[in-house]
């Protein structure tokens, strides 16, 4: 990280998407395998969860501060102007089926800015937040549509089955991962399926791993803790034992005593060849373009995750990186296909649960 840019942007030209003839069969196919998740969990506990990302570990409020300075480049959609925001974070990992947290799975990180101003994205009129999704590694595990819709149906199979046997299987590719990395390697495969470190959840760099339009550019966005009561967390292990629920446990206790800071940073983009737009797989070279503050989060001491904040949160919230401004238009194949696949899992669980979904307008309090 850098607080200054090293090399020009690129400017983002359209030619840069480029969209495959198969590309729509592939988003129908993600949709079904999303809906028989959400199907299959709803018909098992009688209340419809997310699809993906269904098991929360924190809910927290918090302040966006947009620093000032940026360079023009940088100064961008909602980091146009300085300011604060209130904040909405939501902690998750990335199975559709509640787990117990000894099924060690990537993580996943939702923010939501509210107050944000500026033209809107098509279907997002008359709302002013700003969505983020990200999760803790630096590009996604498929590079398209085609290729991730592989994993969803492997994931809508085993949805809510075996839960003693995905334990086993986990501590298993825990200790597969682990031996990978002592030689230096890692495996996004083994840890996308259970082979996840058991670590603080609160530690953890975020990424978008996907591109956004940044005004005038693209770029990648990253979530960094900063505060030492956070650093202090990473790579931190958490005692799983006989605690389904451990990781929000972590994170509560945390919270309960302590706040925490963040760096909202962005990755523009320098060069389409090594910084391509449709290959999500690709990790963006740092060395071409490094990431860059341009805003810092902080939370308060709170109770971070309670049935009442879960209604509200999980329940009547929906976060997409299709909610926000035209200025941070997604792009790539596994941006358009999320739209569609998000927008299918919110109205199921609005209709399911007879709550519909609402984007704040302002942020007073979540309840405790």
């Amino acid at each position: 990280m850098t607080d200054s840019l090293t090399n020009t942007p690129l400017p983002f030209d359209p030619a840069f998407e480029q969209v495959p003839d198969d590309e729509a069969e592939s988003i129908s196919g993600l949709i079904q395998a999303m809906r028989e998740i959400t199907e299959t969990t709803y018909a098992d506990g009688g209340h419809a969860i997310r699809s993906v990302h269904a098991k929360s570990h924190g809910l927290l409020q918090g302040e966006i501060q947009v620093l000032e300075g940026l360079a023009p480049e940088l100064a961008q959609g909602a980091f146009a102007k300085p300011g604060r925001m209130p904040v909405v974070m939501r902690f998750s990992t990335n199975p559709g089926d509640i787990l117990d947290d000894k099924v060690s799975t990537p993580r996943g990180l939702a923010i939501k800015l509210i107050g944000v101003e500026g033209e809107r994205l098509l279907n997002s009129e008359g709302q002013v937040t700003q969505d983020f999704v990200m999760v803790n590694a630096p590009a996604f595990l498929a590079p398209t549509p085609k290729a991730f819709l592989k994993s969803v149906k492997l994931l809508a199979k085993t949805t809510d089955k075996a839960p003693r046997a995905k334990q086993a299987l986990s501590a298993a590719l825990r200790g597969a991962e682990s031996l990978l990395e002592k030689v230096g390697g890692e495996s996004p495969t083994l840890k996308g399926m259970g082979g996840h470190p058991m670590t603080n959840l609160l530690g953890e760099t975020y990424y978008s791993v996907v591109p956004v339009l940044y005004g005038r550019y693209f770029a990648k966005l990253s979530l960094v803790p900063v505060s030492p009561e956070l650093k202090a967390l990473t790579d931190q292990a958490v005692d799983l034992s006989d605690k389904p629920n451990g990781l929000r446990e972590a994170i509560s206790a945390h919270f309960a005593s302590h706040g925490g800071s963040w760096e909202l940073r962005v990755q523009l983009a320098t060069d389409i060849d090594k910084m391509p737009v449709e290959d999500a797989s690709v990790v963006w070279p740092e060395e071409l373009s490094p990431f860059i503050t341009v805003a810092r989060i902080d939370v308060k001491p709170q109770i971070a995750w309670s049935e009442p904040r879960a209604q509200v949160v999980d329940d009547q919230m929906s976060f997409s990186p299709w909610h926000g401004l035209a200025a941070h238009r997604p792009l790539g194949g596994i941006m358009r296909s999320r739209k569609p696949a998000y927008e299918m899992s919110s109205e199921f669980r609005a209709r399911h649960n007879g709550c519909p979904m609402h984007e704040p307008k302002s942020l007073d309090r979540l309840p405790e």
